[in-house]
């Protein structure tokens, strides 16, 4: 078969532990023998960002925002446990996700995949529940530091008038840690109208959470931009498609999100997104099975998986054992970016090629052939066989080449 030609580059961000392992595989053996694959290459693994002291990160990001299109593999953001486990870093480097996020100015929807043999944990789930994820600030942007002694802390702005205000944050009595997080209106605005935007181009009804009986200032703001944007901009689209836009306190949504059957967008802080989308993502089956995108309000968009690197299955890998790590949500990355980069460039054939290796995926599952965090999530009855990660990409790589040549799987 002749390969898929390729236009325009996407950019590729490769990362850490296991995820990289699969990104070489899924690259090897389910778009390199079909796809004549042109990309610009950063290598996001943490010693090389640890090299560049995070440069590789910012250039990533703009060349991002360069070709419309990126594709990013899992990355560790180190903590304290991480720095002894890596001695060679210099710095506890920040979040690549969240410095991405702050360059392109985006917004984060994670959708789980779901399949017939997998029923969610909650049992009136019937349809998938996306989550939009603020993309910038909150703690993510966050400065903080410890104090040993008594003391007061203030929190002081200066403008460039050279008005000053300054609110006390906190007397204390002995040793304490402290935290200043901020967030734009520029931001909040954006995350606003990609979400919105996004509900629209979905025909799903849109959900919004925060705590403004708490944090009346603060989280108030995000209440009132995501009100005047509503009202202004999008309230006559949403009555003529019958969609909703609906606001409520953040526990209020939960215990609301729990007794609902799906269906809908449900958009949230920076960090209440971080935490929900991986009790969605695990309610639905597992957190391998949910895709991410990252929207820039200029269409750019960054395709990855939702979930981490998968760190003991890496130091099994290390020893050379064979492990059954899920590569679902990584390979739907590539097949996002594919069929993005494909309908900017009005490739139709590289459009259908990510649809046809989704179907591959699908087809593979539902024949009962999935990795071991998945089998004993199936339904009684449905015959299932644990594989290793090689041997669900082998599988996939067969129905794949069967479909594209015109035959069965």
């Amino acid at each position: 078969m002749d390969k898929i030609k390729m236009t325009t580059p996407l950019v590729e961000m490769d990362g850490d532990e296991m995820t990289r392992i699969l990104w070489q595989m899924i690259k090897d053996k389910l778009i390199a023998p079909f796809v004549d694959l042109r990309t610009e290459y950063y290598d996001l693994g943490l010693l090389h960002r640890n090299d560049t002291k995070d440069q590789v990160t910012v250039d990533a990001a703009n060349a991002t925002r360069k070709y419309g299109v990126a594709v990013k593999c899992a990355t560790i953001t180190p903590n304290r446990q991480r720095m002894e486990e890596y001695p060679q870093l210099t710095e506890m480097w920040k979040s690549p996700n969240a410095t991405i996020r702050s360059i392109l100015d985006g917004t984060v929807f994670r959708t789980p995949i779901t399949i017939d043999a997998i029923r969610p944990v909650v049992k009136n789930w019937k349809k998938p529940i996306t989550i939009a994820r603020h993309a910038y600030g909150d703690i993510y942007k966050s400065v903080d530091f410890a104090t040993t002694e008594p003391g007061e802390c203030t929190m002081t702005f200066r403008g460039e008038s050279g008005e000053e205000k300054t609110v006390l944050v906190q007397k204390v009595d002995g040793p304490a840690v402290w935290q200043g997080a901020h967030n734009k209106d520029s931001s909040i605005r954006s995350f606003a109208r990609a979400c919105f935007q996004y509900a629209i181009d979905t025909k799903q009804d849109l959900w919004f959470s925060t705590k403004d009986t708490i944090a009346k200032i603060y989280d108030g703001e995000f209440k009132k931009i995501f009100e005047e944007e509503y009202e202004r901009t999008y309230k006559a689209q949403f009555q003529e498609l019958g969609l909703t836009y609906f606001y409520t306190l953040i526990d209020d949504a939960v215990a609301r999100v729990i007794r609902s059957e799906g269906g809908y967008i449900w958009a949230c802080k920076n960090y209440d997104g971080d935490v929900m989308s991986d009790m969605v993502s695990t309610a639905f089956g597992s957190l391998a099975m949910m895709t991410s995108v990252l929207v820039a309000p200029d269409g750019t968009m960054e395709f990855e998986a939702a979930h981490g690197t998968v760190t003991q299955h890496y130091y099994r890998h290390l020893k050379g054992e064979k492990t059954s790590t899920n590569p679902m949500a990584t390979i739907f990355a590539w097949t996002g970016a594919l069929k993005r980069r494909g309908e900017l460039d009005g490739l139709g054939d590289l459009v259908g090629f990510g649809q046809a290796l989704e179907s591959a995926c699908y087809d593979t599952l539902n024949a009962g052939i999935m990795t071991k965090d998945l089998v004993g999530l199936v339904e009684p009855g449905f015959q299932a066989t644990a594989v290793t990660s090689e041997e669900f990409l082998d599988a996939v790589a067969c129905r794949l080449k069967a479909a594209l040549s015109g035959g069965e799987g």
